[in-house]
């Protein structure tokens, strides 16, 4: 594939605020759900009347049926609860009392140990992890609060990995699909995201982190979502918006559609890639190597971007090769595109390939998520 000559546009300021948006451009969803909503449990901290009510999300989440085929709702009341989440019964959807305050929180990183003496690596360490169908997230937070930066002047254990410091907030791991994200902030450092199954729609939703915060093999289409890039201390290269690792077959990766790229205030100007492509290690029957099958996809349509965006766009990423070699991921050997972008981190040049408005047109919603509607 070739780039094209068609040049972004270069806006200075970010545009205006749509009506209900709140700060990042995000629309605000924060206060109190619908009165007329009814909920199958309640997650407080006292028992309540009525609704079935839980002190614990894992203890609600229990309740639900096994195989149950319409959605089981439950209000997480404003709080901060520090559980480690599994979803692996279909149709459950968690409905935050309040965007801000309603706090589902872990601190597990990959290089810390599981409660059996192994680590928990970047499949195992994250605060939320969604193993089954049409799961649902409103008007919550979702973090891993794991010390990142701290960590950075005083290691805090072995490397797993290139530093054991990815901490994960949500996982979509296999048996996740037709997942839906509306209204969700999502916070961490290294590893925020990791949409690695089904496809998955995050809608007005805003995600913070550093290195490779997006990432992933899964079909996530993000339509409305702030992007926010964190300081790292003493760091020439400050961070990696998105990783892709999307299997060759597969059409659409991780898709951005009208997003907005922020960042911290410390962070300097184009010190933050777009992305770069991710080639994880897989075992195979003659070893251990990166997965020749990875060729990542990652699309920004109509984003605007600040000034923190690096003018080459994206970078290349180190794997292992069959022969034990460590050789480079290069950006033009996988699927990085963008069109539409704007903003002061919008550039044009070889290394930031653009889509034509022909192919642009080919991530609808309905192509991406292949005749799926999210209400």
């Amino acid at each position: 594939m070739h780039a094209s000559l068609v040049i972004p546009t270069l806006a200075l300021l970010p545009p205006p605020l749509l009506a209900g948006e709140g700060w990042g451009g995000v629309k605000s969803l924060a206060g109190t759900p619908d009165k007329s909503a009814s909920f199958d449990a309640v997650v407080a901290t006292t028992r309540r009347e009525g609704t079935p009510s839980f002190l614990t999300v894992a203890e609600a989440i229990a309740a639900a049926p096994a195989e149950g085929t319409k959605p089981f709702r439950i209000l997480i009341t404003r709080g901060r609860w520090h559980e480690k989440l599994v979803i692996d019964k279909p149709h459950i959807h968690l409905v935050g009392e309040d965007r801000a305050g309603s706090v589902l929180t872990y601190d597990a990183a990959a290089g810390m140990a599981r409660p059996d003496g192994e680590p928990w690596g970047t499949w195992g360490c994250a605060s939320v992890t969604v193993r089954a169908p049409d799961f649902r997230a409103s008007n919550l937070t979702i973090e891993n609060v794991f010390d990142y930066v701290g960590n950075l002047a005083t290691p805090k254990f072995e490397p797993i990995g290139p530093n054991g410091a990815q901490a994960v907030a949500l996982m979509l791991d296999a048996g996740s699909e037709r997942a839906v994200f509306d209204g969700v902030d999502l916070s961490g450092h290294q590893d925020t995201l990791f949409a690695d199954a089904g496809r998955s729609f995050f809608r007005d939703c805003r995600i913070a982190g550093s290195v490779d915060f997006v990432f992933g093999g899964g079909n996530a289409l993000f339509e409305r979502c702030e992007l926010h890039s964190r300081f790292r201390p003493g760091k020439e290269r400050q961070g990696y918006v998105a990783v892709p690792c999307t299997p060759s077959a597969q059409a659409y990766g991780l898709t951005f559609v009208r997003c907005r790229l922020t960042r911290d205030a410390d962070i300097p100007d184009g010190t933050v890639a777009l992305g770069r492509a991710w080639r994880p290690g897989r075992m195979f029957p003659d070893g251990k190597y990166g997965d020749p099958d990875a060729v990542g996809a990652a699309i920004y349509l109509d984003c605007w971007m600040d000034a923190h965006i690096d003018a080459r766009g994206w970078d290349e990423m180190a794997y292992t090769a069959r022969d034990g070699r460590r050789v480079m991921l290069r950006p033009g050997d996988a699927r990085l595109f963008e069109h539409g972008s704007s903003g002061s981190g919008a550039h044009r040049g070889e290394s930031r390939r653009l889509l034509t408005r022909e192919r642009a047109a080919l991530y609808s919603r309905e192509r991406v998520l292949d005749g799926w509607a999210p209400a």
